[in-house]
């Protein structure tokens, strides 16, 4: 689906003219139909797996082109051609490719590090396990480090009678709470990176937080798993254990290469670039995008294949991202536009319900808002569409609102842990752990579990000053 839109948008250029570059979608004009196919979207993420399986995974991309081409042939309607194929530009080539190209680049080359040897699942052992995927998601992301360690973590535990609330607890570290610290870490702090802020602004913002409820759930797992283990039969094996080993090193050096990428990206502003309908593609934008897929292809050289396939890696991961984020990217649209209207757009109401009495942004209700959206929305569109309502400006968010921003940040990146469909790892660990062996909750089981470990969290960070950038207001 990206190529197809791609080459479209590439072959329209040839046919209509760069007068389109003044082109504007009027967000203050649209009704709240144009909305749908968004929420359609949306909707079909979060219940086709669970409601049609077979479906949804033969032709999911299928369902996502639709939406889109709803979305697009409204626009079209409403605005005109030249509206729609310059919000199609701004979409696809301003903002979608570069966040699925370091997601390509992050999952290629985390998958050809192999972790490999005999690992007793003990508490110790497994707390170590996650303590290192926390630390390890904001350098190679949650997907990266979910991609590294789950295998390795299974393999200790599929042979204990109670395991589930290791692969709970390896969710929400791993694959959601360690990646809030860099845009390397989490879609939704990528996108914001993309828009503007700062790559180290999370760092020096959210490191107390994080800091606190990833030690705080690392305790209250490895009680729990001392507990659970003390009714686990004796391990009586006499065979010595293989060697703990790490094969497939050079792609820690890519991946070092890849955080260099980005931070050149950051710092490096040549002034140069190329309008492609009414969208300016900034040189070092484009330099780091190349570069990024160059040391993906450096990776599927240098990385034996016996290496991934010991890792179970398998693309269908990332095609399913990359198709269903083209969509996302794409039905947003209208809505990206009437949250630019403000007041005058019939998101009015949300925009009341997270602002203050004085006009100023109600940052806990930001937090919740993005939060609980992004549990069952996915957490990258609500972040973007909660930044996008609290203004867009970056400067301003980093500034003045930085209370704000922190909120967001916080509530796309922690709550992603809630369901399965928060972020893009966690029905992915749970798929391969279920393949494992592992018996895996339910959708609603699983909920529940997270809730019931996550919300006292929620509330500590929303009621009590060990969280000073959130204040109720």
């Amino acid at each position: 689906m990206k190529l197809l839109v791609l080459t479209l948008t590439a072959a329209l250029l040839v046919v209509f003219p760069q007068a389109a570059d003044a082109a504007t979608l009027d967000g203050a004009a649209m009704t709240w139909p144009f909305a749908l196919p968004f929420a359609g979207l949306l909707l079909s993420i979060a219940l086709g797996p669970l409601l049609f399986p077979k479906l949804w995974h033969a032709h999911y991309g299928k369902i996502a082109a639709a939406w889109s081409a709803a979305t697009l042939a409204s626009i079209a309607w409403f605005a005109g051609g030249q509206v729609m194929f310059a919000t199609l530009a701004h979409a696809v080539l301003g903002e979608y490719l570069s966040f699925i190209v370091l997601l390509f680049a992050l999952y290629t080359v985390a998958g050809g590090i192999l972790v490999s040897g005999d690992i007793r699942g003990t508490p110790w052992n497994n707390a170590a396990i996650l303590a290192l995927g926390t630390a390890m998601a904001s350098i190679v992301g949650t997907t990266g480090a979910a991609m590294i360690l789950i295998r390795p973590l299974i393999r200790a535990n599929v042979s204990r009678r109670h395991n589930v609330h290791v692969m709970v607890f390896f969710i929400i570290l791993v694959a959601n709470v360690g990646g809030a610290l860099s845009p390397l870490g989490d879609p939704p702090l990528f996108i914001g990176f993309l828009n503007g802020v700062d790559f180290f602004w999370t760092t020096r913002n959210l490191w107390v937080q994080t800091a606190i409820v990833a030690v705080l759930l690392l305790a209250i797992f490895v009680v729990l798993d001392f507990w659970r283990f003390r009714s686990e039969p004796i391990d009586r094996r006499v065979e010595p254990p293989q060697p703990l080993r790490v094969r497939g090193l050079v792609n820690v050096v890519l991946i070092a290469a890849i955080i260099g990428c980005i931070l050149v990206s950051a710092n490096w502003r040549p002034g140069l670039g190329v309008d492609v309908f009414g969208t300016r593609l900034e040189l070092q934008n484009l330099v780091r995008d190349g570069l990024l897929v160059v040391i993906a292809l450096l990776s599927l050289w240098w990385t034996r294949d016996e290496h991934r396939e010991a890792n179970g890696f398998s693309w269908e991961p990332i095609r399913e991202v990359a198709k269903l984020f083209a969509g996302i990217f794409i039905v947003i649209i209208p809505v990206l536009a009437v949250l630019d209207a403000g007041p005058k757009g019939f998101f009015a109401w949300l925009l009341s319900a997270v602002t203050a009495r004085d006009g100023t942004p109600h940052e806990v209700a930001y937090f919740w808002y993005t939060g609980l959206m992004s549990a069952f929305l996915d957490n990258a569109p609500t972040y973007l569409l909660f930044f996008k309502l609290a203004g867009g400006d970056a400067r301003e968010l980093m500034g003045a609102l930085s209370g704000t921003l922190a909120a967001i940040s916080m509530g796309a990146v922690y709550m992603g842990a809630l369901t399965y469909i928060g972020n893009a790892p966690n029905f992915m660990v749970a798929a391969i752990a279920v393949q494992s062996g592992i018996r895996m909750p339910s959708f609603f089981g699983y909920l529940l579990r997270a809730a019931a470990i996550l919300v006292p969290f929620f509330l500590l960070l929303t009621f009590l000053p060990v969280a000073p950038v959130l204040r109720l207001q």
